[in-house]
């Protein structure tokens, strides 16, 4: 057994772990592997270990891996996602998990309707309300997500994503995830057109068990599989 195969056996028991304590089937939660700054050999080592979700946060490398890679991959877009980038990974992604504002909004509606499609996205909610880091107040979210129902149907909301503050302790960091979740569950309730709150996108390497008992139901996992980042 490689490594690699390892990490994602490892990882996979401790999906099931967490999800089971809340009684939830492990089989409900989709395994995004981060492949940034991560080469095709080590992604197809992965894949071949069962992993066909690969998130990356820098459009250039998605394209590059993209044009290397021939397996039948779902590539996601999990970083922040400039407006003049778009153009490049529209017609290759799977899901975008960080739509953050109109602007990004009125690009992805642009490109996706060149390509006669709609894309599926996740809004980006800076739950923990950081500087650092990209994404919407959870008291704009609903507004914004009716405008964007409204205004452009070329995209499907498809759920919400948040980045939880990295601490020691993911206990610290529940709060966080326990509060996307009621946001998730207070949209679900409106059905606004082109919106399903299907998925929560919460939980990376330090503290996804955590999020996974809070709900979430996309984990976003790069170091406990590939290893720490060079």
């Amino acid at each position: 057994m490689t490594e690699i195969e390892y990490n994602i056996q490892k990882v996979r028991e401790n999906i099931a772990l967490a999800a089971q304590r809340y009684g939830r089937d492990p089989q409900e939660i989709t395994l995004v592997a981060v492949s940034k700054t991560v080469g095709p050999p080590s992604i197809m080592a992965a894949y071949e270990a069962g992993i066909n979700n690969f998130g990356e946060n820098r459009a250039q490398d998605l394209r590059e891996k993209y044009d290397q890679i021939s397996s039948p991959i779902n590539w996601h877009f999990i970083g922040h996602l400039q407006s003049n980038k778009v153009k490049y990974i529209i017609d290759k992604v799977t899901l975008i998990h960080s739509l953050d504002g109109f602007s990004l909004a009125k690009e992805i509606n642009k490109q996706a309707e060149k390509f006669k499609k709609t894309m599926d996205v996740l809004v980006q909610v800076n739950v923990a309300e950081e500087k650092s880091k990209f994404g919407l107040a959870v008291e704009e979210t609903e507004s914004f997500i009716h405008e964007v129902s409204k205004n452009y149907p070329n995209i499907n909301i498809k759920g919400l994503m948040t980045i939880a503050p990295y601490v020691e302790d993911p206990e610290e960091v529940r709060p966080v995830f326990a509060k996307l979740r009621d946001l998730k569950e207070k949209l679900q309730q409106k059905e606004i057109p082109r919106v399903e709150m299907k998925y929560l996108s919460m939980g990376m390497t330090n503290d996804y068990m955590c999020a996974i008992e809070e709900g979430a139901n996309i984990v976003r996992i790069g170091t406990a599989i590939f290893g720490p980042r060079k």
